[in-house]
C-alpha cells in the first residue's frame, strides 16, 4: 500500500480501492487511520478472492484498472510506464509485469492457456525433457526471456492491469473460481472470445513476496487449484474437444492432484 504513495502515477489520476475480506489481524483498521483517502471495503466475510477483486472493479472509475495483489511492493514508478504502454497499444486489453523474488531473480509467472496438447506435453514429462521448446514447453513458457516483452496469454494476476474498455466488453471476475484460475478464465475469455491481445513486459518489475497466506494450507490449496482447473476444463473445453481426450486429460490434473497430496503427506509423517 505504501509504496503506491512513494511511486504515484506520474501523468494521470489515480485512485486506490482496497478490500478487506474480513481479515482479523487489524489491516482493516490500519487503512482507515494511516491511509483515509482510500477507498475501503470492509467485508464482514471472506467473499473470496474473485469477488473481492469484482467488488473494486466494480466502484473503480477509471480508464485503467490495477488488480495488485497484498504481497506486491512497488520498487520504483511502474505505474506510468504500464499506462504508457496501454496508451500505445490499444490492442492491448491487459499487461503483466516481471515479479522478482526479494533476491532480484525473476518468477516464472507466466503461462499460455491450458489447451489440450500443452497440457499433455506437461503431463507426460515432455515439456520437463524440452524445457527450451515452444512446442513442448509451450504450456509454463519455460522458453520465455522474462527481460522480453511478448504477446502471451495470461500473465499471473498479481499485477494485471487491464483496460476499462475491455472489462466492459468481457465482465467480472467469474467468481466461480475464488482462488486460482480466475486470471486465467478473464485473459481466456479476453483473447479468445473478445479478441484482445495481452501482453508481458519484462521492463516493468514488482517485488512479489508470494502467496504467504496460501502456504499456510498447502494441502488446500493444492486440492483447491486442482479443482478450479477442472472447473476451466468444464466450462471451456468440454463439447468442444474429443471425449477421449477430455477424459484423458481430466484424469491426469486428478491423478497429479493425488500424487502431491500423497507426497505432502508423507513428507508431514517424515517430520512428526
Amino acid at each position: 500500500m505504501q509504496s503506491l504513495y512513494d511511486y504515484p502515477l506520474s501523468n494521470g489520476k489515480t485512485e486506490i480501492v482496497v478490500v478487506d475480506n474480513a481479515s482479523t489481524d487489524g489491516s482493516a483498521d490500519m487503512v482507515r487511520s494511516k491511509f483515509p483517502n482510500v477507498l475501503l471495503i470492509a467485508n464482514d466475510q471472506n467473499a473470496g478472492y474473485a469477488e473481492g477483486n469484482n467488488q473494486a472493479l466494480h466502484v473503480g472509475t477509471g480508464d485503467y484498472l490495477l488488480l495488485l495483489n497484498p504481497d506486491i511492493v512497488l520498487k520504483n514508478d511502474v505505474l506510468t510506464p504500464s499506462v504508457d504502454f496501454m496508451q500505445s497499444h490499444p490492442e492491448a486489453g491487459a499487461l503483466g509485469c516481471k515479479l522478482v523474488s526479494t533476491d532480484g531473480t525473476a518468477q516464472r509467472s507466466v503461462r499460455s492457456f491450458p489447451d489440450p496438447l500443452p497440457v499433455l506435453f506437461e503431463y507426460l514429462g515432455l515439456a520437463r525433457l524440452f524445457p527450451h521448446s515452444k512446442f513442448f514447453g509451450r504450456y509454463r513458457m519455460t522458453f520465455l526471456n522474462y527481460d522480453s516483452t511478448a504477446e502471451v496469454d495470461q500473465p499471473m494476476g498479481s499485477y494485471l492491469l487491464i483496460r476499462r474498455e475491455t472489462l466492459d466488453q468481457v465482465g467480472l471476475i467469474d467468481p466461480d473460481f475464488p482462488i486460482f484460475f480466475n486470471e486465467v478464465d478473464w485473459c481466456f475469455r479476453a483473447v479468445r472470445e473478445h479478441h484482445w491481445k495481452i501482453y508481458y513486459n519484462g521492463s516493468i518489475s514488482v517485488i512479489h513476496y508470494g502467496g504467504s497466506s496460501t502456504r499456510q494450507v498447502k494441502a488446500r490449496m493444492v486440492t483447491e487449484s486442482h479443482q478450479s482447473f477442472i472447473r476451466f476444463y468444464r466450462k471451456h473445453y468440454r463439447g468442444k474437444i474429443p471425449k477421449l481426450l477430455y477424459w484423458i486429460i481430466e484424469n491426469a490434473v486428478s491423478l497429479n492432484e493425488r500424487r502431491i497430496l500423497r507426497g505432502l503427506q508423507q513428507k508431514s509423517s517424515g517430520t512428526n
